[in-house]
């Protein structure tokens, strides 16, 4: 313990001045000052080393610092893994696993076609992303990038080559209303097998065409939510009978005007 004299020079609200016997000024609050002290009162201050509080202080805070490193700093996010599904001529889809992010935040995912970023949002709940307006048989290479509280996690890169105008194999159909869906909806299901191409009962992020003779249904509404051409059967005939992806516009089941 160490104890040290001094004179109280002066008294102002909520602090003291006090002098050393070497002639030093020390301001020391005026609430620990006993009481009846004025100026030109002489005090003894003591201060000495509390180990014990130290000691244990010092061990809260380091089981702190352990308890931080358990939860947040020994188990990271994962990379993420992207692939490439659903090719056409002119688009395909983007696909990764749900991001494992461990007890770390999505601050961002940026995707990346040849290195460079793109200005698509993602939304936080979805897994996908389509990716239109590409080249005609031209090979693109993809990766995503998350950017999180634990740091950014590069995803590996696929290599995906649109295809040409003759592969018929990326066409994805759905079905919307027809005067008469049978036989003719089963024939267009047996078309699209030779062809290499798919359908599906509901129109979903895959379809890249709705196969219709008449306006309205659910398929239909979806379909125009998502700006999916929604074409007349004969559409997949002439595909088939030229062995070549036609044009969708002339094949509309309601007329389109260029300027819209």
């Amino acid at each position: 313990m160490t104890s040290v004299q001094f004179t109280v020079g002066k008294l102002d609200a909520g602090m003291a001045i006090l002098l050393t016997e070497d002639h030093h000024l020390i301001e020391f609050p005026s609430l620990l000052l006993p009481k009846g002290v004025t100026s030109g009162s002489i005090v003894n201050i003591a201060v000495s080393r509390n180990k014990n509080e130290e000691e244990k202080k010092m061990k809260e805070f380091w089981e702190l610092q352990d308890n931080i490193l358990d939860n947040f700093g020994v188990v990271e996010p994962l990379s993420p893994v992207v692939r490439v599904k659903n090719i056409t001529q002119t688009s395909l889809i983007l696909e990764w696993d749900s991001l494992t992010l461990r007890t770390a935040k999505l601050r961002s995912l940026d995707i990346y076609k040849n290195g460079t970023k793109l200005a698509q949002h993602v939304p936080d709940d979805t897994n996908f992303i389509k990716l239109s307006g590409l080249d005609v048989d031209h090979e693109f290479e993809f990766h995503i990038v998350i950017k999180t509280t634990a740091g950014e996690y590069k995803s590996n890169k696929v290599t995906a080559r649109t295809h040409k105008m003759e592969n018929l194999t990326g066409i994805r159909v759905a079905f919307g209303t027809f005067e008469q869906s049978e036989p003719a909806i089963t024939e267009l299901k047996d078309l699209l097998t030779k062809m290499g191409a798919s359908w599906s009962d509901e129109v979903s992020v895959e379809t890249t065409h709705l196969l219709a003779q008449l306006p309205g249904g659910t398929n239909y509404d979806r379909a125009v939510q998502h700006s999916i051409p929604i074409v007349k059967p004969d559409w997949l005939v002439q595909c088939d009978r030229n062995k070549k992806i036609q044009p969708a516009l002339p094949y509309y089941i309601i007329n389109v005007s260029h300027n819209d």
